[in-house]
């Protein structure tokens, strides 16, 4: 073995996925539907940021984290082409629709905190500590975040024991 083919990489690791290249584009175009929309909004007013700035932003860091992911799969395509897990595809978009469904009833707090321990302790397999930690964050946090700090409503529970203990 020489020190030359050590040094050097093969001329052809691989070729991108065509499910990978439909996924970056993907979110290219929801990026750049996202700038565009919120152009309209108006990135700027008198009094400082406008509606459309914070959605702005959000478009340009999808547009370029993509432009990222594309370059990182150009160098070293990933390994496994055969496809996504459909089984954790299914449990995502169906906990998003039962969070979706309960979200008015139970609240936000308690719905992100069981959407939360669900993806974590069941589907992750973490630990019970760190699990409730990061789902109490998670969902108290960014509702306090929210309410309080960005004065932005988010649903309480419409359960009246619920609602009458804070959730």
């Amino acid at each position: 073995m020489t020190t030359e083919s050590l040094t050097t990489e093969p001329a052809l690791k691989g070729r991108v996925a065509r499910s990978v290249l439909a996924g970056i584009g993907a979110f290219v175009a929801v990026g750049v539907y996202v700038l565009v929309s919120s152009i309209g909004l108006g990135l700027w007013t008198t009094l400082g940021p406008g509606p459309g700035l914070f959605p702005f932003a959000m478009g340009v860091l999808l547009v370029a984290m993509s432009a990222v992911w594309l370059v990182q799969e150009l160098r070293n395509p990933s390994e496994t082409t055969e496809g996504v897990d459909r089984g954790l595809v299914l449990a995502v978009v169906v906990s998003l629709a039962v969070l979706a469904g309960v979200l008015d009833l139970i609240g936000f707090q308690l719905s992100m905190f069981l959407f939360l321990m669900y993806h974590l302790k069941v589907r992750g397999r973490r630990g019970w500590p760190s699990s409730l930690i990061i789902a109490l964050a998670g969902s108290v946090g960014a509702f306090y975040a929210f309410n309080y700090g960005l004065n932005v409503t988010l649903p309480t529970a419409g359960i009246p024991l619920l609602n009458s203990i804070g959730l």
